[in-house]
């Protein structure tokens, strides 16, 4: 599986509901489990995102459908990058002409 980080930032409507956000969270894991997509880690972060989720995925596709749901409901925006572990970055440098 593939590794993502969400850099995710709340949308006025999602500030403005935020006691709903534990249970958007849950629903937000299920979405990930109905893609075949995990949730690894969840931070609530201070600065310019306000949230920062580590996922696995099956791919690329899988991962958009994730942003697309989560987005879609207008609560928050996301900013996802595709992540290399130590291993998968060690091979891509190695395979280099």
């Amino acid at each position: 599986m593939a590794t993502y980080i969400s850099l995710i930032k709340f949308t006025q409507q999602g500030i403005a509901t935020i006691k709903d956000g534990p249970a958007r969270l849950d629903s937000g894991k299920e979405t990930l489990k109905a893609l075949g997509s995990e949730l690894k880690g969840f931070y609530l972060t201070m600065g310019r995102y306000d949230i920062v989720a580590i996922s696995e995925a099956p791919d690329d596709e899988a991962a958009a459908k994730v942003a697309l749901a989560i987005g879609s409901a207008g609560n928050v925006t996301t900013e996802t990058l595709r992540a290399f572990t130590e291993d998968e970055y060690r091979a891509i440098v190695a395979a280099l002409p």
